[in-house]
């Protein structure tokens, strides 16, 4: 008889672990900042580019459509972002940061600098470089599979 599927060595069970250990650590390092990771790409994404609609942001931060209107809203809510409907088209929701939402994303670079440092702590410098060089790879490789779709 067949022995049973490795599940602990196949890719996808050890990037969703991974993925479990960054949050994790994500958590822990911005807990003073109350602060998730999609939030704090939001906001560094907006201020790198201000002005950007809902849809273009959703897709710049690879974050589902569906739910990131209610992300935006808690933002908003927080008092970090800003949502304006376009001049032209009255329907189109136009997000910045806020003030208080620029200096929570500059106090936080910080803890997340750690963030990152704690996440390859366990490897070598050539291991860490080639690791974020292998993940680039197979992200841009499914680009399309990974989209989020709107």
């Amino acid at each position: 008889m067949a022995k049973g599927f490795d599940f602990r060595q196949a890719p996808g069970h050890l990037i969703r672990r991974a993925h479990q250990v960054s949050v994790a650590i994500f958590m822990e390092e911005t807990a003073a900042y109350d602060i998730t990771p999609v939030q704090f790409a939001i906001l560094n994404a907006l201020i790198e580019d201000p002005g950007e609609d809902q849809v273009t942001l959703a897709r710049k931060v690879a974050f589902d459509p569906a739910t990131f209107g209610s992300v935006i809203t808690r933002l908003e809510a927080r008092g970090w972002v800003r949502r304006e409907p376009d001049a032209v088209d009255r329907r189109r929701k136009l997000l910045s940061v806020t003030k208080e939402g620029a200096e929570v994303a500059q106090q936080t670079r910080r803890a997340v600098g750690k963030v990152q440092q704690r996440i390859l702590g366990p490897l070598e410098g050539a291991e860490r470089e080639q690791l974020l060089a292998l993940l680039s790879r197979l992200v841009a490789g499914h680009q399309d599979a990974a989209a989020p779709e709107v």
